[in-house]
């Protein structure tokens, strides 16, 4: 980049309202996902910058968004108090640098370090990004919404968009599904096969069972390689850019990194995968037939998640635990891919742009009253 264009750009940029975006590091990339769904929504109307706990922050910056990285909870070896008091001071430096007019913090619950430095800094607008569908009976932990001017929920499958006001002020948003790309923007088979080079013939089927940070996937999803092998699929399995460890892949195998992963979807015949909130959202959005393997470690309600998408497309849902699951769950898939493709089910997908708007009229309320 020019210095001309670089100070052209910095002009402009000091001229929108500024956002603010953190993002823990959950079990996969949903929050961190989500950040950046907003973000691209808000690309030219907002200059947004992030503060990710997630690990994988060259995601970030090559989406072309400025971002600084804060080693997550569950990877420190500090104490709870040690942590966010630390992470006080950090955030509390980002915010004197970046003086943003919203904060959007997309979590389960909010750090308390966050907090202390929102305060300390005297708060701008705050947002709080979080996603619903907890199984019955999961842990939580009590959150004071009053402490936000906005509450948005990404919306499950069939969501549509609601607001209402609270007592204690600012309102509860729920937006129908959030994607990081937009329908247009996902590539066709042709396409997509000839941007990951591989063949345009054959059949292709995607495993991507998470980062098996919190769940070991190779035993499930070597099972699955060699029925899907016998059925005379090439298997390409994704490889997560936050995963701490890798999945030892058997030969023949093609292990794939790219980010957004849905841009690619449709080069595939077949997917298999865990039933996390943006693989769902992901695979209706792309329409690609599935196998879901609900992951029942986390406090989110996958196999109901997982029912959700076999509602409104060609999907099988089953733990895979045993070999008779597996070759049962494949032979019901294959059985799909045989069928005349049915019509798709119209569901709205634009929940990111409809959350972009609500923290762009908070921006504009917060400039006002200032």
């Amino acid at each position: 980049m020019t210095d001309l264009k670089a100070a052209q750009e910095n002009a402009l940029n000091s001229q929108l309202p500024r956002i603010l975006f953190f993002n823990v590091n959950g079990s996969g990339m949903g929050h961190l996902n989500r950040c950046l769904a907003y973000a691209r929504q808000l690309r030219g109307r907002a200059h947004a910058v992030f503060f990710s706990l997630a690990s994988a922050i060259e995601l970030i910056e090559e989406m072309g968004f400025e971002a600084d990285y804060f080693v997550s909870p569950y990877w420190s070896a500090s104490s709870s108090f040690a942590w966010n008091s630390e992470l006080a001071v950090r955030f509390g430096m980002v915010l004197e640098r970046v003086r943003p007019d919203v904060i959007v913090f997309d979590g389960t619950w909010p750090f308390q370090g966050f907090l202390a430095a929102c305060k300390a800094y005297g708060s701008p607008a705050l947002v709080w990004s979080n996603r619903g569908l907890l199984k019955e009976g999961a842990k939580t932990v009590t959150v004071d919404e009053a402490l936000f001017d906005l509450v948005i929920q990404p919306g499950e499958l069939g969501a549509g968009e609601s607001e209402t006001a609270r007592m204690s002020g600012g309102s509860r948003a729920l937006v129908p599904p959030v994607c990081v790309l937009d329908s247009d923007e996902l590539l066709d088979r042709a396409a997509a096969r000839d941007a990951l080079g591989i063949p345009r013939a054959g059949r292709f089927v995607l495993f991507a069972l998470g980062p098996g940070n919190l769940k070991d996937v190779a035993g499930i999803g070597h099972g699955l390689i060699r029925v899907f092998e016998a059925a005379d699929f090439k298997v390409v399995w994704v490889r997560a850019p936050i995963s701490v460890r890798d999945v030892e892949l058997p030969e023949g195998v093609m292990p794939l990194t790219v980010y957004p992963l849905a841009r690619y979807l449709r080069a595939f015949d077949a997917f298999v995968g865990a039933a996390g909130y943006n693989t769902c959202c992901e695979l209706v959005q792309a329409g690609v037939p599935a196998l879901l393997v609900p992951n029942a470690q986390l406090a989110d309600d996958q196999v109901r998640r997982a029912h959700m998408v076999a509602d409104v497309m060609p999907a099988v849902v089953s733990g895979c635990e045993t070999d008779e699951d597996r070759e049962e769950a494949v032979r019901r898939l294959l059985g799909m891919l045989s069928v005349a493709e049915p019509a798709g089910v119209a569901i709205a997908m634009n929940g990111a742009a409809l959350a972009a708007e609500k923290i762009l009229a908070l921006a504009g309320r917060k400039g006002a009253a200032q």
